[in-house]
């Protein structure tokens, strides 16, 4: 056993430990945290404009504070750029992370001195979580991968700025640096594709223990391992053993991915944001993802039939339920105040606080009424492929509003590793477990004012050749899974088969 691997083991042990006792006083980390945060930027423009010396309790913070998207944000992060102190945290953020919104263009969200171990903190804690449970700390002494965006910073306001992952990429312990892959000058190349190439040159004949990234590049880079090898990613790095992931549910991407690597590795699910790192995958044995309770984040959850309401019902950590579907609202030492991050979370367990990502609240079908979100559609078309023994690349769905006497529906766009022997029972299949999963689109169905949704089979490679349209092939970036217009659908039709 070498030293890293060695010395990984007592630590795991301490951080899981600490962990574990986290998950018995959520609730009263979750109520100790709103007051020390309200404490801190009382001081605040933000703060003063909201009369946080007023403030006492989760409920009137509720009745000072009101729910945010960037838009209604934006107004204060236009202050700091322009150089102010104390707007919505204590001095000025160290950094900004861009990243693209679809109203808002380019937006810029705060880290601040305290935010930034959040960020840091909860990828390491489910690397050591992992370690503790396993015993599996070899692959410390490895090369790791991180498929993340460039590390180059740009000044904004004279705020350093980027990516979240080339952010990050900074703050990599210099006990990790050694074994970290690609080089820096690789991970400064901006075009995804000349990149890519890159790192496959750089990794391809290394002892690769760790990969991590968003699972659609990850698959691109497994691709070109397989191409340039002749070999399944596992017999390629035999000693490869860990596979950490987030950004999108992994349940799409999980066969191909698999059969690429063509034997079992562990995976560690994340769930991190620019806006923070929000929960992680504790544990190898029961499902869901540890909250992140005590780091900087205060949580707050609007029940989905709440979701566009002028006042939605909003509630604490302590007032959730299992099996409910939540708008996930958070209040951060970055500053970011009833800020709506677009996620839909459910909660697997209360005790403790384990959830699963099920959508954004912004990428939905009810052109008709129905209400169809990611999690239904997902869990549609996986049964349908595991039955089939159909493996799906990517997908889409979009309504299709008809003009004339026909009648609408909805139109999925897949990119298929294997097509279906019969594509209209595929279809019928994938419409009967989406009725199941959703009674509104089953009442359209059955009262005819939907016909069952048709399937666009799309080019191999059209998702990547549409990506790279647009300008936002590789890091960060994933095609919506819904959407509730045509823009994604009419532009991804010329990589339509037929």
């Amino acid at each position: 056993m070498k030293i890293k691997s060695l010395l990984a083991k007592p630590f795991a042990s301490i951080v899981s430990k600490n962990i574990k006792k986290g998950m018995l006083t959520a609730v009263e980390d979750q109520d100790a945290l709103l007051k020390e945060l309200i404490k801190t930027a009382r001081i605040t423009q933000f703060g003063k404009a909201h009369k946080f010396t007023e403030i006492n309790d989760y409920k009137s913070f509720t009745q000072s504070v009101p729910i945010r998207d960037y838009e209604k944000l934006k107004p204060y992060i236009e202050e700091i750029k322009a150089g102010k102190h104390n707007v919505l945290w204590k001095g000025q953020p160290v950094y900004f992370a861009k990243t693209s919104g679809t109203v808002s263009g380019t937006k810029y969200i705060p880290i601040t001195k305290e935010s930034i171990s959040n960020h840091i903190n909860g990828a390491r804690n489910a690397l050591l979580c992992y370690m503790a449970e396993t015993g599996n700390t070899a692959f410390a002494d490895g090369k790791l991968i991180f498929l993340s965006g460039s590390p180059v910073l740009e000044r904004v306001g004279g705020i350093p700025t980027g990516r979240l992952s080339g952010i990050v990429n900074h703050h990599v312990p210099r006990y990790l640096r050694r074994n970290q892959l690609p080089d820096y000058e690789t991970n400064c190349i901006e075009d995804w594709e000349t990149k890519l190439n890159k790192i496959v040159d750089e990794t391809i004949n290394q002892r690769m223990t760790l990969i991590s990234g968003i699972p659609p590049w990850m698959q691109m880079y497994f691709d070109e391992l397989i191409k340039r090898s002749g070999k399944p990613v596992g017999e390629l790095f035999p000693d490869f053993s860990v596979m950490v992931y987030g950004g999108v549910n992994f349940e799409p991407y999980k066969p191909k991915l698999f059969e690429s690597i063509g034997r079992k590795v562990d995976g560690i699910e994340t769930f991190p944001a620019s806006e923070g790192f929000f929960a992680f995958q504790d544990t190898q044995t029961e499902p869901g993802l540890l909250l992140n309770t005590n780091s900087g984040i205060f949580y707050e959850f609007i029940p989905s039939e709440e979701i566009g309401k002028e006042n939605p019902r909003r509630l604490s950590l302590g007032e959730v339920e299992a099996g409910v579907n939540y708008a996930l609202i958070i209040n951060s030492n970055a500053g970011l105040w009833g800020y709506d991050i677009g996620d839909m979370v459910r909660f697997v367990s209360v005790d403790p606080y384990r959830l699963v990502v099920t959508g954004r609240t912004k990428h939905f079908i009810s052109a008709f009424g129905e209400h169809v979100i990611g999690e239904e559609v997902e869990y549609s078309l996986l049964r349908a492929a595991k039955e089939g023994n159909v493996h799906i690349t990517e997908f889409t769905v979009a309504p299709y509003i008809s003009k004339d006497k026909g009648k609408s529906y909805h139109e999925w766009f897949i990119e298929f590793e294997n097509e279906p022997r019969n594509m209209q029972q595929f279809a019928e299949k994938i419409d009967t477990y989406l009725r199941e999963k959703n009674a509104y689109y089953n009442d359209l169905i059955t009262g005819n004012i939907l016909q069952k949704l048709t399937i666009t089979p799309v080019k191999k490679n059209g998702f990547i050749d549409y990506m790279r349209s647009i300008g936002k092939l590789g890091g960060q970036n994933k095609v919506p899974r819904l959407s509730n217009d045509r823009t994604i659908a009419d532009a991804l039709s010329q990589w339509a088969k037929n």
